[in-house]
């Protein structure tokens, strides 16, 4: 019974690591022009969104990573092309784009 509380204990976390609000990261992600290079479902200039949560996938502090990549930016992940830095984003905007491409993109 113990192990089974852990289990569920654990998926209830794990379930909740990208809890974001979808249309408020989709509408940052316009604003801070991310969408001119990126899509939900497919290569543009940079990776769609999917691959990134694929690549991330697992990953304990992905969400970190990504919202560091975005504010950092760089180039050499994903090819050559490289993606400009956001340093004016505030943490917790960082954060929402990052729990938000790390689920995918969803519109909801």
């Amino acid at each position: 019974m113990k192990q089974l509380a852990l289990a569920a204990a654990t998926l209830l976390a794990a379930s909740g690591a990208y809890a974001m609000d979808a249309a408020a990261a989709k509408a940052l992600a316009s604003k801070s022009a991310c969408m001119a290079c990126h899509a939900v479902d497919r290569k543009l200039v940079g990776p769609s969104y999917k691959d990134v949560a694929a690549k991330h996938k697992g990953e304990a502090d992905a969400v970190a990573k990504v919202s560091a990549r975005i504010k950092s930016g760089g180039s050499g992940m994903y090819g050559p092309v490289p993606m400009p830095a956001q340093p004016n984003l505030k943490d917790d905007e960082l954060k929402l784009l990052a729990a938000w491409i790390l689920a995918g993109a969803p519109d909801k």
